[in-house]
């Protein structure tokens, strides 16, 4: 108890807190994104993610994550339950804080990975089959993978790949698996004949503030102390999004001849999402390269190669799938122990080696994320079904899923 640090201590809390709220930050951004009659039910996605995950986490999803290794592929169960996870601090992972406190904030990152997903089949998949997926892709994608990149013993950790706070853990898992899930359930009826334009741009910028926000707390936070590292990392979070708001902003610009505030609010979330692998590894600088990389590179994979081709309906694949692989890369180019020596040299700064680690972190964690989300959804598909009727598309899913309405005229 006596290693126990206050101050370390206060910024895991108050870290795990503000990652708490880039969920229900996440259901506004995609809740404005969504038709009217679609609204609640995409809002609900990360209500009830937050609450089903929490208590997976506590029971199972915890020792499976970071539980002492089995062959560097998945934790054990000695961690079941919380089972030996109290108030003293566990070396391995956090010397100057709780092992709760490490739990609690690994945990926020765990709810929020498989809320990210919903934006691919919103507006079209059965509430039920939501919620069986859910539980069974956390605990069977990741679990599995944020023991690989994260866990003592973990695969991905012992070869030296580097993810300071998510990029392949959190943005690579969700994005392909959302590709795999648009792919799937298909269409939204009616796409590309019908118009199906963002009914609250206004709820969606809302959502992107809180998802800044939070995000200090899910890229600082992970420096698991009060130092000069999480300081470090929250200017890299912060100049990687607004150059990435910059980026994305301009290029719509251009092409669209008009500044498009939903094209800066992607921007914005897409520097997010290149900066989170590199975000305590790099110096600002190279940070306003990454978030212009991330924001040019999701901005053409969004308007050039994902829209109209797969009905990825809130563009999750082309902003976190396509920004977490470019992140992760973009670390292998621009690491430096300068910042952080318990990192390594990038291409940059004479390591060329480290890119082709990423790459191959990059490689297994996409292929693994696909493969069983495919096998998963089939599953589901082939017992409860995970499409609503035609009927129910029609009347939206707020009232044939849920029976209640966004908005009622006065």
């Amino acid at each position: 108890m006596d290693a126990i640090n206050g101050a370390d201590t206060t910024w895991v809390l108050i870290s795990s807190a503000l990652v708490m709220l880039m969920t229900p930050g996440l259901a506004f951004f995609y809740g404005g994104l969504v038709r009217q009659k679609n609204v609640l039910s995409t809002l609900m996605h990360s209500f009830f993610i937050l609450a089903l995950i929490s208590v997976q986490w506590v029971l199972w999803g915890y020792s499976l994550a970071f539980a002492p290794s089995i062959n560097g592929f998945i934790g054990g169960l000695d961690w079941v339950g919380l089972n030996g996870v109290g108030l003293e601090p566990n070396a391995d992972y956090a010397a100057t804080i709780p092992h709760l406190a490490f739990m609690v904030f690994q945990m926020m990152f765990a709810i929020i990975t498989p809320a990210l997903i919903s934006g691919a089949f919103a507006e079209r998949k059965r509430f039920a089959a939501f919620a069986i997926f859910s539980l069974l892709w956390a605990t069977i994608v990741y679990a599995p993978v944020a023991h690989w990149v994260w866990g003592v013993g973990g695969w991905i950790r012992t070869l030296g790949a580097l993810d300071f706070a998510g990029g392949t853990v959190v943005h690579i898992t969700s994005g392909v698996s959302a590709l795999v899930c648009a792919l799937v359930l298909g269409k939204r009826l009616g796409y590309g004949n019908q118009s199906m334009q963002p009914h609250n741009a206004t709820l969606t910028i809302i959502g992107t503030g809180l998802l800044w926000f939070g995000w200090f707390g899910f890229n600082a936070g992970s420096s698991l102390a009060a130092n000069g590292l999480a300081v470090s990392a929250f200017v890299t979070t912060n100049t990687a999004a607004a150059a990435g708001t910059l980026a994305w902003l301009a290029a719509s610009w251009i092409r669209h001849k008009r500044p498009s505030l939903l094209g800066a609010s992607a921007g914005a979330v897409a520097g997010l999402v290149g900066i989170t692998p590199a975000a305590g590894f790099v110096t600002p600088m190279s940070a306003i390269v990454i978030g212009l990389i991330t924001g040019l590179v999701c901005f053409f994979a969004v308007e050039y190669v994902v829209r109209g081709r797969v009905d990825d309906a809130l563009d999750v694949f082309g902003v976190h799938g396509v920004g977490g692989i470019t992140g992760a890369l973009l670390t292998g180019i621009f690491a430096s122990t300068a910042v952080n020596p318990a990192g390594f040299d990038g291409l940059l700064y004479g390591n060329p080696g480290q890119l082709l680690t990423q790459a191959i972190a990059v490689i297994a964690v996409a292929a693994y994320a696909a493969g069983a989300t495919f096998v998963l959804l089939k599953i589901i598909d082939a017992t409860i079904g995970i499409r609503v009727s035609e009927a129910e598309e029609h009347a939206g899913l707020d009232e044939s899923e849920h029976g209640e309405m966004a908005y009622r005229e006065l």
